[in-house]
């Protein structure tokens, strides 16, 4: 019985917390009895002792004066006051014989013989005195006088000796008590203390038994360092379920997306076999196959990126950029290609502006907004390429006279391979967009898109300046 109840102890934490809770209570309250004993008892002692020491240095300047028989003169007229005698008076020659004694009152039937065990050598001394039905204790205390004898006064303490009695009985009485209440409170505090760690604990279990991301711990309204670990794991348990979720998706968009262009693959290599074993036949069909390949490779690491910045576990490389300068360079490299379409690009910046964002992820920012204007941007257009600051923020806007986008559709355009009427005509993965929605949000910003049918389209891209 007593194993299994150190069993339960090493197993549960509530009741470990609630013994160690009452070790600790109990300890205090020992503590506190002792020092306050203590206190209690130096003080009656130092008060008996003040009185013998007093009474001492007034029998010892008699004895001095006249010697033992002023000494004796001395007592005996205390005695003559009529008060009851309360102290044991006692001269003792070198060897220990009794020159003089005087008792009081209540040892008037105590065998003499027994004060030849009084010690002259100790300073102070207990004697405990049974007379009769009567049993008291004294103590004793000795100064030495001339010529080797000594001079001893004692005063009973039975009453400091029953009143320490009593002390100890009422802390042993209050003890029992508050040992139940340690344990009661004890168990009290700590099982209110735990049930945040209870509810994480049904909170894990019940996602380890349903395989269900969506369960959360309810957090209490105290602001402790169990509320920080239910929010901390809240958080986790939201990223975790986003990174799920995430992968789900990009698996789901894998396995359709690569339908297509695995049936083209398929199908260019059976029409190659088919054909009449011409070399530039199959040498075409070949590059083909490249192509697809190169598509396919593409599609898969935009739909990675997109995930992986939806999940928030996008790594990025923040350093300082001269966002200005960055977008130059895009600009610079879609020239050739807007300039082979009859397109103008042009580009107006307030300055140099600086923010923290990782650069290769904000050129594919520019450079996916700019592809998007100059791929429905019909000849003869113009693409208009503006950065800013407004406060905190860095604006990057994109602005096209192309086809436009309907009303309905424009909160679509970010959707992963969402592609209206009138790109279906233009080759593309549908999934530029995308990126750059999840670029931007991971870096804290946000995108935004305003058009008409026929009159083009404005992409505005909100950056913090310090990401």
């Amino acid at each position: 019985m007593f194993s299994n109840l150190l069993d339960r102890l090493r197993r549960n934490l509530s009741l470990r917390l609630t013994f160690w809770y009452t070790a600790v209570s109990l300890l205090a309250y020992i503590i506190i009895f002792t020092l306050a004993y203590h206190s209690l008892s130096s003080s009656l002692v130092q008060e008996d002792r003040a009185v013998l020491l007093s009474k001492l240095k007034q029998y010892t300047a008699a004895y001095e004066e006249g010697e033992l028989t002023d000494l004796e003169t001395l007592v005996d007229s205390e005695k003559d006051f009529g008060k009851p005698v309360l102290f044991f008076v006692r001269v003792a020659s070198p060897d220990n014989s009794t020159l003089y004694l005087s008792l009081p009152d209540q040892w008037a039937t105590l065998d003499l013989r027994h004060i030849g065990n009084i010690s002259i050598r100790e300073k102070y001394q207990r004697f405990e005195v049974l007379i009769k039905d009567y049993e008291t204790v004294f103590e004793i205390a000795s100064m030495p006088l001339e010529e080797g004898y000594v001079l001893q006064i004692g005063k009973e303490i039975k009453n400091r000796e029953e009143l320490l009695t009593r002390f100890r009985h009422v802390f042993a009485g209050v003890m029992i008590p508050a040992v139940l209440i340690g344990l009661l409170g004890g168990y009290f505090l700590t099982f209110r203390a735990l049930r945040p760690i209870r509810n994480l604990t049904q909170t894990v279990r019940s996602i380890i038994d349903t395989g269900k991301m969506e369960s959360r711990v309810p957090a209490g309204k105290t602001e402790d360092e169990l509320t920080d670990l239910i929010l901390l794991f809240n958080r986790m348990s939201e990223r975790i379920g986003n990174l799920i979720k995430g992968m789900r998706e990009a698996l789901d968009n894998v396995a359709h997306d690569l339908r297509t262009p695995i049936a083209r693959l398929r199908g260019t290599a059976e029409m190659a076999l088919q054909s009449s074993q011409n070399p530039e036949d199959c040498r075409e069909a070949l590059a083909d196959c490249m192509e697809e390949s190169e598509r396919i490779v593409k599609m898969l690491d935009t739909i990675m990126d997109i995930s992986e910045a939806e999940a928030g576990t996008l790594k990025l490389d923040i350093e300082q950029v001269n966002l200005s300068e960055l977008i130059k360079e895009v600009v610079d490299l879609y020239r050739y290609v807007a300039e082979e379409k009859n397109i103008g690009i042009h580009t107006a910046f307030s300055g140099d502006l600086h923010l923290s964002a990782d650069p290769n992820r904000m050129r594919q920012v520019v450079a996916n907004l700019l592809d998007n204007a100059v791929k429905y941007t019909p000849a003869g257009g113009k693409v208009d390429v503006e950065a800013l600051q407004r406060e905190k923020d860095v604006i990057i806007i994109v602005k096209d006279t192309g086809t436009g986008i309907n009303r309905e559709d424009l909160p679509k355009v970010w959707d992963r391979h969402y592609r209206g009427d009138e790109s279906r005509t233009q080759r593309g993965l549908g999934l530029g967009l995308s990126v750059v929605k999840s670029i931007v949000e991971i870096h804290g910003g946000h995108v935004e898109v305003s058009s008409e049918l026929g009159a083009g389209a404005t992409f505005s891209v909100y950056l913090p300046q310090n990401a």
